[in-house]
């Protein structure tokens, strides 16, 4: 698989699927290679998986993240050769601990040790048996991965990482514990607004569902943020880390930073100015796409 450059990370929670699947076309028309959808507790992101890659052609998609906590890894292991082979390979398995109100509130499961855990999973899904037809290549599989271990995990067992919320020094480190031939595909939350205050109204309003999530929290104070900067809503220095804003030359320029810093995919998750989950922001992904970002 080539995971190309440039993708959209993007919930498709509030679109119907018929709608998800134009979107998806629509993004494979504008030359991104790949659609990353997340799962929370809405529709089972492996499932619908199947259905975007039925309704497209040469469009990767990824998800971002399958929950371990979900599934028996053998049926990960299944349905992940499974959408490989039927696809043509265009299949990007990534798998995440999720969160301790997820796991624990939400499914009213045990939340386990997170690497620990993933690794024991990893290990399930490797040593899980398979007797349909293979797809033609192994296909890929990547971790939500943002502390130094989980990081190393990905480095020994995966085929790289999915850093989510972070920023290009973030990105600096990740390629450092990766080494040089994992992939690395980073999320950046874009916004296309030039005025610094609508600007971060709408960051924070993105924000505010990460902002008291532990695995998030721990991380920005890796980076350097600090208590202070993540309360209430954040300060400005957690909203300018985190989110890349201004005009387009502003946009390329923070993504093309994580390019810099060693990325080899950054999943563009566009933050529309109405707020409104479900809403695609057109504008500023078709400003994105005429920039033929590379690396």
């Amino acid at each position: 698989m080539n995971i190309g450059s440039t993708g959209i990370w993007f919930f498709t929670e509030g679109m119907s699927s018929k709608e998800a699947a134009a979107a998806a076309r629509r993004i494979e028309a504008l030359g991104f290679s790949a659609f990353w959808i997340p799962e929370t507790v809405g529709r089972d992101s492996i499932v619908h998986s199947g259905w975007l890659l039925s309704q497209t052609e040469k469009l990767i998609v990824a998800t971002g993240i399958a929950n371990i906590y979900n599934r028996h890894p053998g049926i990960v292991a299944q349905a992940q050769k499974t959408l490989a082979e039927q696809s043509n390979n265009r299949f990007l398995l990534g798998l995440g601990v999720s969160h301790t109100h997820l796991v624990k509130g939400v499914r009213k499961l045990d939340y386990g040790k997170p690497v620990s855990t993933m690794r024991d999973y990893l290990k399930a899904m490797a040593e899980s048996r398979y007797s349909a037809p293979e797809p033609s290549t192994k296909p890929p599989l990547v971790i939500a991965a943002l502390g130094p271990k989980m990081l190393e995990l990905a480095a020994e067992l995966c085929d790289g990482a999915h850093p989510y919320f972070t920023s290009p020094e973030h990105t600096r480190m990740a390629r450092s514990i990766l080494g040089p031939d994992k992939w690395l595909c980073v999320e950046q939350k874009v916004i296309l607004e030039s005025d610094p205050k609508k600007a971060r109204e709408l960051a924070r309003a993105t924000a505010a569902i990460y902002i008291q999530l532990p695995n998030y929290r721990n991380n920005w104070l890796r980076m350097g943020l600090t208590e202070d900067d993540l309360k209430d809503k954040g300060s400005d220095d957690f909203i300018d880390q985190t989110f890349a804003w201004g005009d387009i030359g502003a946009i390329r320029e923070r993504i093309q930073a994580h390019f810099d810093a060693g990325a080899d995919h950054v999943c563009v998750q566009p933050v529309h100015p109405s707020a409104r989950m479900g809403q695609l922001h057109w504008e500023v992904l078709e400003q994105i796409a005429e920039g033929n970002l590379k690396k």
